[in-house]
């Protein structure tokens, strides 16, 4: 492939559908490589959106306004960034041949939906899963938690960063989940997952790379596992690298190739997986970069950003580790608009510390507004160093 020069007619367009803080990052990393980025997104000043050449403010699941500014920036490449996006409009794109979707069009229809998803891991493809069943209403809900066995978790099919998702140990309470569950959803939807609970040790993030290979075949390649605590279904600090026995992670590494494989395409892929001892079992996969994966920036001779904006153009990726490193999350700590940060100056003073402060223009509670990372001679070390510098980070009205 050819790399122009942006604002050109030799110009190489890639459109971000989703501008948030990872958005953000790849765009960084297109822009490094001379590509003209275009940011889409439902809000306006969103991360990515300050640093694209151009953006647009529309609302991504109505498939004709989405096919409309698709077909006026003409982009070579559509790289979706988050889950609710007309996906029906990528596969009409995708077979006209007007853009490449990436990873492939299939890929974003499968994993916006956890239904899609979950049918392909445990029934095509015969992947350790947890038990699961789906349902459309409140008594099915209690059904299924009752055959699968309390207590269950419950999600919309389509929802991120733990919305609508909750944990219930009572049929009584499946009430509240189900309503819960509907409020969350990306999009409107009146289904949920059903899941039991796996006794594992830890669960990770294997991001798993497809790129060309110098002959022009495609390559896997998988960077080192990335542990993750989550509260409430998001995570709040990831560290690289996970220790895991050699048979696990060579069962984590036959999973993720087998799932990605069956998606296709090239780019990213963050895959979730549980593990215990030497077993594991296949969650949840994106097929984009992953926030466990900010850690990345800190610990990889390229983080996950670059080898995804690099593995999109068809250009030789490294996934090689440098050093250990971790990340722990900065929230808004409350509802505002265009807050500061106080602290900063206190945070980058922990011994190889370093932030991401995302930009976005709405703070909440429970937002996530920025990221420390930091390396140590150890994940122990640099988990401590990364939740020392974070908490040294105070969000203030401004």
């Amino acid at each position: 492939m050819k790399l122009g020069t942006p604002l050109s007619d030799t110009a190489v367009r890639v459109m971000l559908l989703g501008a948030g803080e990872l958005g953000k990052e790849v765009a960084i990393e297109l822009q490094r490589l001379g590509v003209e980025v275009i940011a889409v997104d439902r809000y306006p000043n969103a991360p990515a959106m300050q640093v694209a050449h151009r953006s647009h403010v529309i609302p991504m699941t109505d498939p004709q306004v989405l096919n409309g500014v698709i077909l006026a920036e003409a982009p070579h490449f559509i790289v979706p960034e988050i889950e609710a996006i007309a996906t029906d409009v990528l596969a009409q794109i995708e077979a006209a041949g007007l853009a490449t979707v990436i990873p492939t069009a299939r890929a974003t229809q499968l994993t916006m939906n956890r239904e899609g998803i979950r049918r392909l891991a445990a029934e095509e493809l015969g992947l350790p899963t947890s038990p699961y069943a789906f349902a459309t209403s409140a008594a099915e809900l209690a059904e299924a938690a009752h055959r699968i066995g309390l207590p269950v978790f419950v999600k919309p099919v389509m929802s991120s960063s733990g919305k609508g998702q909750s944990m219930i140990e009572a049929l009584e309470d499946a009430g509240g989940a189900w309503a819960y569950a509907q409020s969350g959803g990306r999009v409107e939807t009146a289904t949920v997952i059903v899941e039991g609970r796996i006794d594992f040790d830890y669960e990770i993030t294997l991001l798993t790379v497809r790129s060309r290979a110098a002959d022009g075949s495609i390559r896997t390649d998988f960077c080192a596992p990335i542990g993750h605590r989550q509260e409430k279904g998001d995570y709040v600090e990831s560290w690289q690298p996970q220790a895991m026995t050699p048979a696990a992670l060579a069962s984590a590494r036959d999973i993720a190739g087998k799932i990605t494989d069956a998606l296709g395409g090239l780019g990213v892929f963050g895959v979730e997986l549980f593990v215990k001892g030497d077993q594991v079992w296949f969650s949840e996969v994106s097929p984009r970069p992953h926030d466990t994966g900010l850690v990345t920036l800190a610990t990889q001779v390229q983080s996950e950003f670059a080898l995804h904006a690099r593995a999109i153009l068809g250009l030789p990726v490294d996934v090689t580790l440098r050093e250990p490193g971790a990340s722990a999350v900065i929230y808004g700590g409350m509802d505002a608009v265009g807050i500061a940060y106080e602290g900063v100056a206190d945070a980058l003073s922990v011994p190889t510390a370093d932030l991401r402060l995302f930009g976005k223009p709405e703070s909440f509670e429970r937002r996530r507004m920025g990221v420390a990372t930091a390396r140590g001679d150890t994940v122990e070390q640099a988990r401590e160093r990364a939740r020392e510098a974070s908490g040294k980070v105070r969000p203030v009205r401004s």
